[in-house]
């Protein structure tokens, strides 16, 4: 080239590398949160943590326990896929919240068959735990009041009951937990 051929125009740089489009990645609502399922660590932490719990799920399972070896297998993987979460969501928090409550009362039974005088120096009766549970599940009803609600209403009632932790989120929110949830069962 010649200097005449030469403009006095800066070239422009040529990007190293690009960022990925989050909005057009047509993954919707929680798109940065699903792929984070998919990376190598997240899949090898939820890998060690589901055989662990399976391991530990296998031997605990026994028909004296009252409980059924498919739901301490379906019990093992959710716990493992919360804790793979570290709480950064609210489905993981309320999973694991669940997984304490009944681990709780599965003590609580193992403690009620110590004898009396035993367990009377160990502990005070504490209140009914369902009972609790069913005041935290029960959603507050809305009056009508002769108008009819909207589908779209209904199918996010319906989203937050399939979502754990969901029933008291917003529509925003909740599609994004959603979206996150998702993208875990789908790694699961």
């Amino acid at each position: 080239m010649t200097p005449e051929n030469v403009s006095d125009e800066p070239t422009p740089p040529k990007p190293a590398e690009e960022e990925p489009n989050v909005a057009g990645d047509g993954e919707g609502v929680g798109s940065s949160g699903g792929s984070r399922w998919r990376t190598s660590p997240e899949q090898r932490s939820y890998t060690q943590r589901l055989l662990k719990a399976l391991r530990s799920a296998g031997g605990d399972a026994t028909p004296a326990d009252g409980v059924s070896r498919s739901f301490a297998v379906k019990e093992a993987a959710d716990s493992a896929l919360a804790m793979s979460a570290k709480g950064r969501s609210r489905w993981s928090r309320a999973i694991l919240a669940r997984w304490r409550r009944r681990r709780e009362r599965f003590m609580s039974r193992k403690i009620r068959r110590v004898s009396l005088r035993r367990r009377t120096a160990m502990m005070e009766p504490s209140p009914s735990v369902p009972a609790a549970e069913n005041a935290l599940r029960t959603p507050a009803k809305r009056k009508r009041g002769g108008k009819e609600e909207s589908v779209v209403d209904d199918r996010l009632r319906t989203l937050g009951r399939l979502i754990p932790g969901g029933q008291k989120l917003g529509a925003p929110a909740l599609l994004e937990e959603a979206g996150d949830y998702i993208a875990a069962l789908e790694m699961q």
